[in-house]
């Protein structure tokens, strides 16, 4: 079967935060709250609609605010053991897709402390049929999301990604036991990103909608999340970019873009764009969403051969049809083109003209990426990318050897 998994509640509308909080001591009667966030947002005073709630209530609560970039597992197992000395009953975690997924793993690691890390990072071909069971989630604790930026849609996934300190090896968690009890998307969070968070996060978004609706598992279901959310990002990102915060509207906008992208892909699932780009960032230290710009233009060109070398792994996946599955998105923006391959060239020359309007570069090496190092460590940058989760739901299979064209032209940008 296919299915559609959320959080049990999803709260969207700028200001809605303290609503949606109330439900701790009204419905669920909880006293004590763990927060997790990062060093500037803790510093810039941002947990301070949720502790003046907090307080309001009378619930008793605790912040850890040292969740790095790229959170490693040391920095999860040391805000687990705080969590262990505190014993809360819910927990908050507010930030980026760092704070988010850092949160994620600590509650695992609080409600389950007899988990093997490797045994839940362990790669499978599908959701559905792990050799591993993860533990039950949510019986200590009741988990919320808060996203502070417009892209990773980490509120509503049940995904987490993390990175071993020792090897430098980000692992992507996935299990909907790790989906978030309740999200929050509260644009006022998310008025004063600065001007590169909002690209990079805003492309990110992106990628996940097209990413989404090209999977080899997309349904009706994901189909129309992601569509609107591409859709609303190709309006609205550029004036949440050139205007910030005051343009309340284009925030809010790119908010639910973003949640709505995070629906369809935590459903649908991502593509080889995200595997090149998971590997991208932790080889040169790229932003991710900057990654995913970088590549997904070649991916689309990539995913549209009608005569794939290999194709996706799903059965239920019947002939390879994603140059029509892009000329649809090409269609739903409205960009025209007389058949579905002018379709398919408008819609990358939108997506070019949407970067460029937003400050990203054109090529991996345009970021200063060394020559040498890049072409020394491409082949094993290229075995992660093949090996990584993502790459399963691609709808055309990459060989090793197109992910390394593929890398090569967009460090070029030939």
């Amino acid at each position: 079967m296919l299915w559609l998994r959320l959080p049990e509640k999803v709260y969207h509308k700028k200001g809605c935060l303290p609503v949606a909080l109330d439900e701790l001591k009204t419905v669920m009667g909880k006293k004590k709250a763990f927060i997790v966030t990062d060093k500037f947002l803790y510093e810039n005073n941002y947990i301070k609609p949720i502790t003046d709630k907090l307080d309001e209530m009378g619930i008793r609560y605790t912040c850890f605010y040292d969740v790095a970039p790229d959170p490693n597992l040391a920095c999860a197992k040391e805000g687990a053991k705080l969590m262990t000395e505190f014993q809360p009953d819910v927990i908050i975690a507010l930030g980026g897709g760092s704070a988010m997924d850092a949160g994620k793993i600590m509650w695992v690691l609080y409600e389950h402390p007899e988990v093997d890390f490797m045994d839940m990072a362990m790669r499978f071909m599908d959701i559905r049929k792990r050799v591993y069971t993860f533990p039950k989630m949510g019986e200590k604790a009741y988990f919320i999301a808060v996203p502070t930026s417009a892209g990773t849609g980490s509120e509503v996934t049940p995904f987490a990604v993390i990175t071993d300190e020792t090897t430098g090896i980000k692992y992507p968690l996935a299990d909907y036991e790790l989906l978030p009890k309740m999200a929050i998307i509260d644009a006022d969070f998310m008025m004063n990103m600065p001007k590169g968070l909002t690209s990079a996060s805003g492309i990110d978004a992106l990628t996940h909608a097209l990413e989404a609706y090209a999977s080899v598992m997309a349904t009706p279901y994901t189909d129309g999340q992601a569509l609107v959310a591409a859709k609303t990002i190709f309006e609205y990102l550029p004036r949440a970019y050139e205007n910030g915060a005051s343009d309340p509207v284009a925030r809010e906008k790119m908010a639910d873009a973003s949640t709505m992208a995070g629906i369809a892909f935590a459903n649908a699932f991502l593509g080889v764009c995200h595997s090149m780009a998971h590997k991208l960032g932790a080889f040169h230290h790229l932003p991710h969403g900057v990654a995913n710009a970088l590549m997904i233009c070649e991916v689309i060109r990539f995913n549209s051969a009608e005569v794939p070398t290999k194709m996706g792994t799903f059965p239920q996946y019947a002939y390879p049809h994603t140059k029509r599955r892009y000329a649809e998105v090409a269609e739903f923006l409205g960009l025209g083109g007389k058949d579905d391959d002018a379709k398919v060239k408008n819609l990358i020359k939108a997506i070019e003209e949407l970067k460029a309007r937003v400050g990203i570069k054109k090529t991996i090496k345009d970021y200063g990426v060394d020559e040498k190092n890049f072409l020394d460590r491409l082949d094993e940058m290229c075995e992660q990318a093949f090996d990584d989760q993502c790459t399963g739901a691609n709808p055309r299979y990459p060989l090793i050897s197109e992910i390394k064209e593929m890398y090569l032209k967009c460090y070029y940008g030939k």
